[in-house]
């Protein structure tokens, strides 16, 4: 970055950071038939070696079989292998002919199980409540046209002992084909196709919405799972933070300024020496440039600190290119680089008098012990003796640390002309300084991020802070955002002590360990990419608490990607996002503002209860509607809600109410309940009781108005009419009353969690309200003048007024129904709810195998291609040593089949069987002394 380089040290390969990291991000497709592989055992399987060198170093000795350059080492193999059962399946698999090579039935598999993967578990339960209806619905309809058939043929040809004459087929024929209308009609009520379209807007309304909120979604499913996030893993540099070195605190001239200094507080002579120190003892290359944009912060360009410390000059309304053109670079007379052993940077010029100058700066603990004098107010160097220091660092540098700061001192010191000081002699060079001031430095916290964060702890999410920063630092960052208070009872780790708890005596991560630390742990430091990796999977795999976790993970830099393809919802900065992290995310941030993950965790939610809102709206309406069909049917041969007149309410329930009740906006109230996790039931219990007590009450009129409406209206029955018959007026006020309760049964379902304010927001949602109101107007048309095709017969003014006050009463009813605690009702079930086998997906249950990672299969697959590849050999080397002895062709093809059979038996072989293969094809003595000789 200066220019000082002596060295280059690359490393490649999937055990270099990169490799590990793109190792499990599953991006080692073209390479994983070439690179080496060091199998290491975990808790579940084989793992990745640790990204940091102490957890790396005790991974790899507690390894008692590593692949290393293709050769399989020495060591207690039997006990490598000793949960190798948990592979069987895996391996199984891969034994066989490898088909994606040449584009098999692989590609065919990886597609199927990409395409299961893809299924949220809302999708799921969904599907699992669509099912139950839908089979439900079928029975009732098939029941129904039983009933129907057999109470028309005991009626007609056994009680009234008519006989089948040949001219009344055509008759019987058409009552047959009425039933089977009204079985279908059943069928068509019952059955919930309007579920999926709900499903469908609801996401893309909240897509379309959630990118003005700045939330650009990649997978739709991201959405409705951000609604059950219980954690957010957040990295600190650049999500919490600006990721900006900036200058907050100043000691200058005797006083500690809190905030940055007024220029006009400081003395002349001290400005311009402070000045000078930072623009010449700097690299040149570092420099603060104008935004891209109007309106953003300038940007910092070389060495972050160094940007922080030029930006200290620029607050102080100064300017450090004039001195740096009148003092090139090539005038610079000696460059003191910074090293990590001296722990400063000096830079010495020569002055026009021809005497010396150099500016030094670093931490400053250091450059303090080597300072004699510093600057007064006035801008005169005073004695600063041992205990000025002591008392400075006690009532200056600790202030600062325990603010989270970076503590920089900045001093100089003048030589004479002659004679010319020694140079190369660094300890006295670098001594006897001035100190000009001392400056504390952070990477300030974003200052939307603590009010976010405190959303979110209010709405139940745990936010967690994974950093490779040093503790220190990160737990003030912590207490700064709000991640941990004072007082609590939380837990800091560093990434070494993180790998220290969470692994056995032999290296290997057990789950049971990490569950005592993750309920805990608010900071991770010091964590490397495989760290953040092992957290997230550990937290998504706990079954520790009652409620499964769903974790959230914000990172905007490569390291963050293994953790982001890894979490339930990975969330990526648009602007300061690395590629890798982009495409490793389901939803990226284009403000890079933290604040918008609680707009996407509002929008989850909300896409969580359109649906449910839709769902009890629906459901209420189809238990009615069977019913009445069913019953109807059964009584009187005939449903009073016609099949065309079914159809019109199927399109209101379908149709309209999932446009009405998914496109409701999110509000704030939204964040003040606990979230559910991957436990969350479509249909709770309140939600039960909403459908049971309305279809109690429309159920209870429609039944009324069917049995004694004629009396009530003063018109003709319209029970048991003849075929072909006109409409009557007695089921059209059935029909319309039916429809009326429904209209207003949708503005009860706007609340699912028993809130008694139905109308609440209900004019922020013009779409609602257009489709109420335009429904509405379509069922006077279809009453008034529908006529034959929809089984109307225009109604009066009053009998419109008893059907309006009728619906009308369902808005009363919920009240009634919103009294009876829930609490009361022990006989109601949730239902929508996913079992936890459900939950995991079919190729992640094989033998019962806990999940599978990535990494591991492709580590699993080097294996099984080092024991393919050396039974090729194997089998070449016997071929070429059969014609070499000048045995017979025949042999030599006996015994090549022989080995190829054998390797395909590998994998049906049980765990000890291929452990004791495993050691016989790697020991030299079981081959051929050609093959010994060429391993």
């Amino acid at each position: 970055m200066e220019g000082s380089g002596r060295m280059v040290v690359t490393a490649v390969g999937v055990n270099s950071q990169t490799g590990i990291i793109f190792t499990l991000l599953g991006a080692g497709g073209e390479e994983e038939e070439k690179k080496d592989k060091k199998g290491v055992k975990k808790g579940d399987g084989l793992q990745l070696p640790a990204a940091d060198g102490a957890a790396g170093s005790n991974a790899t000795d507690s390894a008692n079989t590593s692949l290393v350059n293709g050769k399989m080492q020495d060591g207690n193999v039997d006990a490598s292998q000793s949960k190798a059962k948990q592979q069987d399946g895996a391996a199984a698999m891969e034994m066989q002919p490898l088909k994606s090579a040449e584009g098999g039935d692989a590609d065919d598999k990886k597609k199927a199980n990409m395409h299961k993967k893809e299924k949220s578990v809302l999708q799921g339960k969904l599907t699992k409540l669509a099912v139950q209806i839908g089979k439900a619905g079928l029975v009732m309809s098939a029941i129904t046209v039983i009933i129907l058939v057999l109470y028309f043929t005991v009626d007609t040809f056994v009680v009234n002992k008519k006989p089948w004459l040949p001219e009344c087929t055509p008759v019987y024929v058409q009552y047959f084909v009425k039933f089977f209308i009204i079985g279908v009609t059943v069928l068509v009520v019952a059955v919930p196709e309007g579920l999926p379209l709900a499903v469908t807007i609801s996401l893309a309304y909240s897509v379309k919405k959630m990118m003005k909120d700045n939330n650009l979604v990649r997978h739709l499913d991201a959405c409705e799972t951000m609604g059950n996030a219980t954690a957010i893993c957040s990295d600190k540099t650049g999500t919490l933070t600006t990721n900006r070195m900036t200058v907050v605190q100043a000691y200058v001239g005797d006083v500690h300024y809190k905030e940055i200094p007024d220029p006009s507080s400081i003395n002349a002579k001290t400005m311009e020496l402070l000045v000078n120190a930072i623009a010449i003892n700097s690299a040149y290359t570092t420099k603060i440039l104008p935004p891209e944009k109007e309106g953003a912060l300038p940007r910092q360009v070389g060495n972050k600190t160094e940007c922080g410390l030029l930006g200290f000059v620029l607050d102080l309304k100064q300017d450090y290119e004039p001195v740096r053109s009148q003092m090139p670079e090539e005038k610079l007379y000696k460059v003191y680089t910074f090293n990590s052993v001296r722990k400063s940077m000096s830079t010495v010029i020569k002055l026009p008098d021809e005497s010396f100058r150099m500016y030094s700066k670093g931490a400053s603990e250091i450059v303090l012990k080597k300072c004699c004098k510093i600057l007064n107010g006035a801008g005169e160097p005073r004695v600063f003796r041992p205990r000025d220091r002591d008392e400075m660092v006690k009532k200056v540098i600790e202030p600062m640390a325990c603010d989270g700061l970076r503590t920089i001192c900045v001093a100089y010191r003048d030589f004479p002309s002659s004679p010319e000081p020694d140079w190369d002699n660094e300890n006295d060079i670098l001594n006897d300084l001035t100190c000009i001031c001392v400056v504390g430095i952070e990477d300030p916290v974003r200052p939307e991020v603590p009010e976010a964060i405190r959303k979110c702890q209010r709405a139940g999410i745990t936010v967690r802070m994974v950093t490779g920063d040093n503790i220190n630092t990160a737990r003030a960052i912590a207490i700064k955002c709000g991640i941990i208070h004072p007082g609590e009872d939380f837990l800091c780790l560093e990434g070494k002590e993180f790998n220290r708890r969470i692994r056995n005596e032999k290296g290997e991560i057990e789950q049971e360990r990490i569950d005592k630390i993750w309920p805990k742990l608010r900071v991770l430091a010091r964590s490397s990419p495989t760290d953040k990796h092992t957290l997230v999977k550990g937290i998504i795999d706990s079954t520790h608490t009652e409620q499964r976790q769903v974790v959230a993970v914000t990172g905007d830099g490569t390291n963050d990607g293994p953790a982001l393809k890894k979490a339930d919802v990975g969330f990526a900065m648009g602007i300061a996002g690395t590629d890798v992290a982009k495409e490793a995310s389901d939803i990226i941030l284009t403000d890079d503002n933290f604040s918008s993950i609680v707009k996407a965790v509002m929008w989850g939610r909300n896409v969580y209860d359109s649906i449910s809102k839709f769902l009890q709206f629906q459901l209420t309406v189809n238990v009615v509607a069977v019913i009445v069909a069913f019953t109807g049917a059964c009584i009187t041969q005939d449903s009073p809600l016609k099949a065309v007149q079914m159809l019109w309410v199927n399109l209101i329930m379908d149709t309209f109410a999932s446009l009405a009740l998914a496109t409701e906006p999110p509000t704030e109230t939204l964040l003040l309940r606990k979230p559910y996790g991957r436990n969350k039931p479509l249909i709770s219990r309140t939600m039960m009781k909403n459908i049971l007590g309305h279809a109690v009450y429309q159920l209870t009129l429609i039944f009324t108005l069917l049995f004694v409406g004629e009396k009530m209206f003063q018109i003709d029955s319209g029970r048991n009419a003849p075929l072909h018959s006109p409409p009557s007026e007695h089921y059209t006020i059935i029909f319309n009353t039916f429809v009326m309760m429904q209209l207003f049964n949708e503005i009860n379902a706007r609340k699912i969690h028993g809130e008694r304010n139905v109308f609440d927001g209900i004019f922020r949602n013009p779409i609602f309200c257009t489709i109420v109101l335009g429904t509405f107007a379509i069922q006077i048309v279809i009453v008034q003048f529908g006529g034959k095709p929809f089984s109307c017969s225009p109604l009066q003014l009053d009998q419109w007024m008893w059907c309006i006050f009728i619906g009308l009463g369902e808005l009363v009813w919920g009240q009634v129904i919103a009294t009876i605690p829930t609490s009361r009702l022990k006989f109601l079930k949730e239902a929508g709810r996913l079992t936890q086998k459900e939950e995991i997906p079919e190729e992640e249950l094989n033998e019962d195998v806990e999940e599978i990672d990535h990494a591991e299969r492709e580590l699993r697959r080097g294996q099984i291609l080092w024991f393919r590849g050396l039974n090729r050999i194997q089998t070449q080397i016997e071929v070429v040593n059969t014609f070499k002895s000048g045995a017979s062709f025949q042999g030599a093809l006996r015994r090549q089949s022989s080995v190829t059979s054998q390797s395909q038996d590998v994998a049906n072989l049980s765990s000890p069987s291929r452990v004791s293969l495993s050691n016989a094809l790697s020991s030299p003595t079981s081959l051929p002394p050609a093959a010994a000789g060429q391993g």
